[in-house]
C-alpha cells in the first residue's frame, strides 16, 4: 500500500477529487490517501493558504494529487501551486494533450506533450514597483535549470517512443534569457541523436499549433510559454476539463489538472472530472501501478467516446459524480 498525499483544493476541487478517489479505488490501485487541506479555505484558521502540515505530508509521502486551488488576481497571497513547485523543486511540468474520440472538436490529429520548465522564468515572482506608476519583473533563466528540463524532454521522448522535440522560445527578441534557453537545449539535444530537434519562436508556435498540430510531438518550453501553450493545446482537444498534468522533481511529484478551481460551479456537481482523474492516473503510473493506470485511461476514453454520461462541456448532461460512476461501471463490468 502506497501512501499518497491528497490536497482537495478550493471551489470545485473537493467534489472533483472525491470523484477521482472513487475511480482510483475501483481501479484496484493499492493507495492510502493522506488528506490535507490548503488554499483559501484554510486562510482564516492558519493565516496562510499553505500550512506547514501540507508541506510535512508531501515531504513524507513524496507524491501527491492536488485539486485546483484558487489564486487571487492582482492581490492577496501568491500561488500555492507555484509555492509547492518551488518547495519541492518540481522543475518539470508534463502536460499531455491528445485527442479523444467523442470530443466535439474540429481538430482530431493532436497527440503532443508540453514539457514546461517549472521553477524559473517570470514565475520566479521577482518583481517590484518603481515608484507608484511603474512595475518591474525580472525574468530568470539559468543554464542549470534549462539543462535539466531539456534532458527531461529528451528522456521522455526516449521512454515513450516520441520522435521529435521542438524548443519554444523568443530568442530573436530576448537574446540573453531565451537565447540561453535555446542554446542550452540545443547542447542537450546532441546527446540524443535519435530524436529530431528543432525550434520555433513562440508566437509562430501558437499559429502552427492551431493550423497543423499533427507536425508536433514534444514541446520544450520555458515556464511562461509552456503555461500559455498548454492551455491552447487543451483547447484543441476539448478544453481544460480533459487536460491532466504532472509536476516532477528528482524524487517527488505532485499531480494536478491544469484548470482552475471554477468557484462559480462549486457544489453544483457540474464540472468535468476527467482532467483530475487522468492526473491521478499519471500518478499511478509514476508509483508503478501500471495496470490501474491503463484501466482508468481506457475507461475514460470509452466513456467519452460513447458520450452517454458526459458533462456539459462534452455535450452531455451528466454531473461530475455521474461521469465518475460511468467510468467505474466500465472498469468493473464483467
Amino acid at each position: 500500500m502506497r501512501n499518497v498525499t491528497l490536497i482537495p483544493g478550493d471551489g470545485t476541487g473537493p467534489e472533483l477529487t472525491a470523484a477521482m478517489r472513487r475511480v482510483v479505488e475501483a481501479s484496484g490501485a493499492k493507495v492510502q490517501w493522506e488528506v490535507v487541506d490548503a488554499g483559501e479555505g484554510v486562510m482564516a484558521k492558519h493565516g496562510t493558504p499553505l500550512p506547514k502540515y501540507v508541506l510535512d505530508s508531501v515531504q513524507k509521502t513524496r507524491v501527491a494529487v492536488k485539486g485546483p486551488i484558487t489564486t487571487p488576481i492582482g492581490s492577496g497571497f501568491r500561488s500555492v501551486n507555484v509555492a509547492l513547485r518551488k518547495e519541492f523543486d518540481l522543475y518539470a511540468n508534463i502536460r499531455p494533450c491528445s485527442y479523444m474520440e467523442g470530443v466535439k472538436t474540429p481538430i482530431k490529429n493532436v497527440n503532443l506533450v508540453i514539457v514546461r520548465e517549472n521553477t524559473e522564468d517570470l514565475y520566479a515572482g521577482i518583481e517590484h514597483m518603481i515608484g507608484k506608476d511603474a512595475a518591474e519583473s525580472i525574468k530568470i533563466i539559468t543554464r542549470a535549470g534549462t539543462e535539466r528540463i531539456a534532458r527531461s524532454a529528451f528522456e521522455y521522448a526516449v521512454k515513450y517512443g516520441r520522435k521529435k522535440v521542438t524548443i519554444v522560445h523568443k530568442a530573436n527578441i530576448m537574446k540573453c534569457t531565451d537565447g540561453l534557453f535555446l542554446e542550452t537545449s540545443r547542447e542537450i539535444a546532441k546527446a540524443y541523436p535519435q530524436i529530431q530537434c528543432e525550434d520555433r519562436i513562440v508566437d509562430n508556435m501558437a499559429m502552427q499549433l492551431v493550423q497543423k498540430p499533427e507536425l508536433y510531438d514534444i514541446l520544450l518550453c520555458p515556464n511562461l510559454y509552456g503555461d500559455i501553450l498548454s492551455d491552447l493545446c487543451a483547447g484543441l482537444i476539448g478544453g481544460l476539463g480533459v487536460a491532466p498534468g504532472a509536476n516532477l522533481g528528482k524524487d517527488c511529484a505532485i499531480f494536478e489538472a491544469i484548470h482552475g478551481s471554477a468557484p462559480k460551479y462549486k457544489g453544483m456537481n457540474k464540472v468535468n472530472p476527467t482532467a483530475v482523474i487522468l492526473s491521478a492516473a499519471l500518478m499511478l503510473e509514476y508509483i508503478g501501478e501500471q495496470d490501474a493506470y491503463e484501466r482508468i485511461s481506457k475507461a475514460v476514453r470509452q466513456v467519452i467516446a460513447e458520450g452517454k454520461k458526459v458533462t456539459y462541456d462534452l455535450g452531455g448532461t451528466a454531473g461530475t459524480s455521474d461521469m465518475a460512476d460511468e467510468m467505474i461501471r466500465v472498469m468493473t463490468k464483467r
